[in-house]
């Protein structure tokens, strides 16, 4: 039978573990993500408190607000509906192509895509406005001081990759179906299923044009830096022509070429970025 001598037992203390002599020393030097995750109290906003209750308000506040700029909008280009029609048949226009609907309401279905798409890009300003003013008095200094150029620099990307759809990928994939088909088959196109092309090629190659935007973000919570993205080039170039070739609705090479190789300089701009940036840090450190 074993006996415990309650009296001998004396328990380790933190100060016998086997720790660093400086491991609870504040001059610790943090990593970026903790840095990011745990900002330092001069980085924190001045102290501003607000009831849970009046935060729930504001957001349905701005909710609304939002919601009802992008209803007048939708409402407003369904208005013109039919002018948008025309300008999104311009890349084709001058090609011979015909366009029909299908089905009783099928032209009626498609002005309401097409003003629902078009409403929507109209009123993302006013959305990512009350994003932002909702989100920024809990930001710290460095945090606002990014997010500006983060928004502005996103909805630029947003909006050259819609022109750069319109004026470049559209016409080159619509030319080629209709070249191909040309002495062959009179090009008598739906018109639904021809916005329906048109629109995910325009939606989907504004959401590739957003890469640099996600390189900075990375860059800057320090999970990867300018060098470590410049040497994955390789990859890169496999990556956006798969990325290419699953975003484009067509399935010509040419027209997935013409994608990926803005891709690709769209990345190494953004890793360019990158390197700035550290570059303006570390001068900043030895100043």
């Amino acid at each position: 039978m074993l006996v415990c001598d309650h009296a001998e037992y004396k328990p380790e203390l933190p100060s016998q573990l086997d720790l660093p002599e400086d491991w609870d020393s504040p001059d610790l030097e943090k990593t970026a993500v903790q840095k990011f995750l745990y900002p330092d109290e001069a980085e924190l906003p001045d102290d501003f408190e607000m009831p849970i209750w009046d935060h729930l308000e504001e957001l349905r506040e701005r909710v609304l607000l939002g919601a009802l700029a992008a209803a007048v909008a939708v409402l407003t280009c369904f208005a013109f509906s039919k002018e948008l029609v025309v300008f999104l048949e311009a890349p084709v226009a001058s090609q011979g192509v015909r366009f029909l609907q299908l089905s009783p309401g099928e032209f009626f279905f498609t002005t309401l895509k097409v003003a629902g798409y078009a409403g929507i890009l109209v009123a993302t300003p006013t959305v990512l406005y009350q994003i932002v003013a909702y989100v920024v008095p809990g930001l710290t200094k460095s945090e606002k001081d990014l997010l500006a150029p983060i928004v502005f620099g996103s909805s630029i990307l947003f909006y050259l990759g819609l022109f750069f759809s319109y004026e470049v990928l559209a016409p080159a994939a619509l030319n080629f179906f209709v070249t191909y088909a040309d002495g062959a088959v009179e090009s008598l196109w739906s018109i639904d299923q021809y916005f329906e092309f048109v629109l995910v090629l325009m939606l989907s190659t504004g959401l590739s044009f957003q890469v640099p935007v996600i390189q900075v973000l990375l860059g800057q919570a320090g999970i990867v830096t300018s060098a470590q993205m410049l040497k994955q080039w390789r990859y890169v170039v496999v990556g956006a022509t798969v990325a290419a070739a699953v975003l484009t609705p067509s399935t010509d090479p040419f027209t997935q070429t013409l994608l990926a190789v803005p891709l690709i300089g769209l990345y190494l701009g953004g890793a360019a970025f990158v390197r700035v940036i550290e570059q303006r840090k570390l001068t900043q450190g030895t100043a």
